[in-house]
């Protein structure tokens, strides 16, 4: 593949600013079915932010879904080059993602994340306590995922077009995640940062877990709310990732 068709490639997966101005990049995956458009207004000290663009959505809306979360990762890591430094930021479906990106990419021994921030998940290697839904009638996998975690509004419920808009992303994405089965490998040697909302249903024991797949101790923070608590204590999340990523910036900073 030709520099020009690599760079195409990866422009296909990456929404953010072309020009570099900050010198470290945070690359955000959203949750089941969710978009990249609610990281774009981060602001961070010294941090230029990116999203994923995972296809079924956005500008990829047409694209097929991809056949499992591992060809996905791989996918992923193949065709884009993150450039250095950088750090991932995942959300419930997509702080699976971001660790299955970055195991991915040690295997393709390619420059790791200083920091992967895994938010809303539990432990990778534990597994699902919840009953499979991804394959249930429409209505009832709305209700199911509404019931869960409080995230279909009320007007997309009871509207079958706005229904229809929503449910192939968020299924494709519940499907990966209900079908993936986690592979043992050795501990990253990435820092890991755990997080979730302090009334959601994982608890810290779920989170600490996470250090199991890391050379470091794991960070554990609960911040007050649900599951979704990034968007009630946004400023309060903003905060801690800034102050874990401020060493990286700062030796960033120093080496330009």
């Amino acid at each position: 593949m030709t520099e020009v068709a690599a760079g195409i490639q990866a422009r296909r997966w990456l929404v953010g600013s072309a020009a570099r101005t900050e010198p470290l990049r945070l690359y955000c995956f959203a949750h089941g079915g969710g978009t990249v458009a609610g990281f774009l207004r981060w602001q961070l000290p010294g941090v230029e932010v990116w999203g994923v663009q995972l296809p079924g959505r956005g500008s990829r809306l047409d694209e097929p879904a991809p056949e499992d979360m591992a060809s996905l990762a791989a996918e992923l890591a193949e065709q884009v080059r993150f450039g250095t430094p950088y750090a991932f930021f995942g959300h419930s479906f997509g702080a699976l993602l971001a660790f299955e990106v970055t195991r991915s990419l040690r295997r393709a021994g390619r420059t790791l994340p200083v920091r992967l921030f895994a938010s809303g998940y539990p432990a990778p290697d534990l597994p699902l306590t919840q009953e499979p839904i991804h394959q249930l009638p429409d209505a009832d996998f709305l209700a199911a995922i509404s019931r869960r975690y409080d995230a279909v509004p009320p007007e997309v419920l009871q509207n079958a077009d706005l229904a229809a808009a929503v449910l192939p992303a968020l299924r494709m994405d519940y499907r990966l995640l209900e079908t993936h089965r986690h592979r043992a490998e050795s501990p990253l040697p990435v820092p890991i940062t755990a997080l979730a909302g302090s009334d959601d249903l994982i608890g810290g024991e779920e989170l600490r877990g996470w250090g199991r797949q890391c050379e470091f101790p794991v960070s554990v923070c609960l911040i007050p709310g649900g599951h979704f608590y990034l968007q009630a204590k946004q400023d309060r999340l903003l905060r801690t990732i800034s102050a874990q990523l401020r060493p990286a910036v700062a030796g960033s900073a120093r080496s330009c």
